[in-house]
């Protein structure tokens, strides 16, 4: 029970840590997967994370400086030759579940490595590098 009486809400289980729900990991304890079941999404995810960058995401409301990292991202991927595609997600749940209350952010590895700024392709090149990818 809650403060006056009410009923505490509790957060439904994630389906798999590829949904950005995920406990934090580190990239070689990946390949063991998040214990969720969903061998589908996860085992992939996390075995390319071993190597490398499987999957990078653009948190933002769809404003300018969330699409303009959204295309410096791009950039950055493409010009390191990471053959990664770069998603934008605009669904504030989401975004949320997360726990970014600034955007844009930028998530690699379901782990969000920036946020409140608008990185320059540059900027996102150097993290990546600081990141070991």
């Amino acid at each position: 029970m809650g403060l006056f009486g009410k009923k505490k809400e509790e957060k439904a289980a994630p389906a798999c840590a590829c949904n950005g729900n995920a406990p934090e990991m580190e990239a070689e304890n990946m390949s063991e997967g998040c214990g969720c079941g969903n061998a589908e999404g996860i085992s992939a995810c996390c075995e390319e994370a071993k190597n490398g960058i499987c999957c990078m995401k653009v948190l933002g409301s769809g404003c300018k400086s969330c699409h303009e990292l959204y295309e410096n991202a791009q950039k950055a991927v493409n010009n390191m030759g990471i053959s990664v595609e770069v998603e934008y997600v605009t669904d504030m749940e989401k975004v949320v579940s997360y726990g970014v209350m600034s955007t844009p952010a930028l998530v690699v590895n379901e782990k969000v490595v920036s946020m409140g700024k608008t990185l320059k392709a540059a900027d996102v090149e150097k993290l990546l590098h600081k990141l070991g990818f």
